[in-house]
């Protein structure tokens, strides 16, 4: 009989190597290599998971028969949204966020979906008993649907049961929880995470049968475990969401099936997590109009626009450095449009403290909300605040201008649609977009035009 065969793997990377090292070559990473036996007919694959190849060898793409996959269609519009029109059969997909954020909340709603629609569902958890995922699924209503529930960290069981009842979809929570056996690691190390993750692709690839992955997050929100976790799913979501909001985002960051641009927008209830049909008036519902350092801009989140409330306020700083906050959105692009401020349009700024918050706990990181910003930065400064049916979207350069953006059209249905009379954005953008009936379009080559227009009234600028 074979014996078997020892590594060393480093549990900040996963690289392997034949003997233990105080630094690892790969990462650089000191004291982290740990010893690790292996059975030597137990070859580790860094592509495990994939569907075997079959064929006589390589032929040509054209081919090759196209067999589009069946998706499974979820009643939640929202999550159908994000992975580009259902579940595909065979995929595994992995879901992040911070603790608390709701991953397993939408998980087990999606299961009771699924069951209910298509077919039984097993839902394997390394980190609740049968009876409190019972009482998560009273609360949510959900515990009359046909969902199997198994209260097993270790892997072996999991993949037996999937064998066995051959269910219409499967969630793991967690994978840094779940370990098997023959892996001489504990669980949520590099090699487990890699080893299971490899076991449930290929279970999944074998049996046709979509996996969901539970995956926690670390301080800095990148996934726990090896790199090589996002390499090897087909899809990968991001839950975001400030935990004192009810907001929740659902973000896609990639998908072998569908668009990484999409996001689902939800609001965490006493029952579960609901669809949020219209997020852009959920975002202004308690907007003050006429208060200065308020200002509307339309975002996009992936293929939908968004309009979002940003607010500054001004004051003047008691300390020699003054304070620069921000909520939201990127600190150094705050601090950009501060020096763009007081260099090419005189506001003072650089003896006051400036606060910048997008309102509901959401992120913007697009460069379009940019001239909102530092509209509702000069309006505060100034004490003069926006027509509270003005939005307004564009990049601001270092020169002061205004870049044109993406989207315009959609950008001016939204705010059409949310009742805004009239909308300033950057010329480029708005001399190709057709403005819907009833709103007011002003195209502005400079921050200086756009201000003036914002903060003074109507009318139009001779830039």
């Amino acid at each position: 009989m074979a014996r078997d065969r020892t590594v060393y793997v480093c549990q900040e990377c996963g690289a392997s190597q034949p003997k233990w090292l105080g630094q690892c070559p790969s990462c650089r990473a000191w004291n982290t290599l740990k010893r690790l036996s292996v059975p030597r007919d137990h070859v580790h694959d860094d592509n495990a998971g994939s569907p075997a190849l079959t064929g006589d060898g390589a032929r040509l793409l054209a081919d090759v028969a196209s067999e589009p996959a069946e998706r499974i269609a979820l009643p939640t519009a929202e999550l159908n949204r994000v992975l580009g029109g259902g579940i595909v059969p065979g995929s595994v997909v992995l879901v992040a966020g911070e603790p608390g954020i709701g991953k397993s909340t939408l998980l087990l709603q999606t299961s009771a979906a699924i069951a209910r629609s298509a077919g039984p569902v097993l839902y394997a958890s390394g980190e609740e008993s049968a009876p409190q995922i019972r009482l998560r699924a009273d609360r949510m209503a959900v515990a009359d649907a046909p969902v199997h529930v198994l209260a097993e960290s270790r892997l072996e069981p999991v993949i037996a049961e999937i064998e066995r009842l051959r269910p219409r979809s499967v969630v793991v929570d967690s994978i840094q929880t779940a370990r098997l056996d023959h892996v001489d690691s504990a669980p949520g190390s590099v090699t487990q995470v890699r080893e299971c993750t490899a076991q449930l692709i290929s279970c999944a690839k074998r049996t046709n049968v979509p996996v969901f992955l539970v995956g926690h997050v670390t301080k800095s929100g990148d996934i726990a475990g090896p790199r090589m976790l996002e390499h090897m799913v087909d899809v990968v979501l991001y839950m975001e969401g400030d935990r004192f909001h009810g907001t929740r985002l659902l973000r896609s960051v990639k998908n072998r099936f569908g668009s990484t641009r999409e996001v689902g927008v939800f609001e965490m209830q006493p029952d579960g997590l609901a669809e949020v049909t219209n997020p852009s008036a959920a975002f202004l519902a308690e907007r003050l109009a006429g208060v200065p350092g308020s200002a509307v801009t339309v975002t996009m989140e992936g293929s939908r626009p968004l309009l979002v409330e940003i607010q500054a306020l001004v004051s003047r700083s008691g300390s020699q450095v003054p304070r620069r906050t921000a909520d939201g959105i990127d600190l150094s692009r705050l601090l950009i449009l501060i020096a763009v401020l007081s260099r090419r349009l005189g506001v003072r700024l650089l003896d006051h403290d400036v606060f910048v918050n997008v309102v509901g706990g959401l992120r913007v990181t697009e460069p379009a909300a940019d001239l909102a910003v530092a509209t509702a930065i000069a309006s505060s400064a100034q004490g003069q605040p926006v027509a509270s049916d003005l939005a307004l979207f564009g990049e601001v350069g270092l020169s002061g201008e205004l870049r044109s953006v993406a989207h315009a059209d959609r950008r001016l249905a939204e705010a059409a649609a949310l009742g805004f009379k009239r909308v300033i954005g950057p010329g480029g953008s708005l001399g190709k977009a057709r403005a819907p009936k009833g709103v007011k379009a002003t195209g502005a080559r400079t921050l200086r035009g756009a201000l003036e227009v914002a903060l003074v009234g109507d009318g139009q600028h001779s830039e």
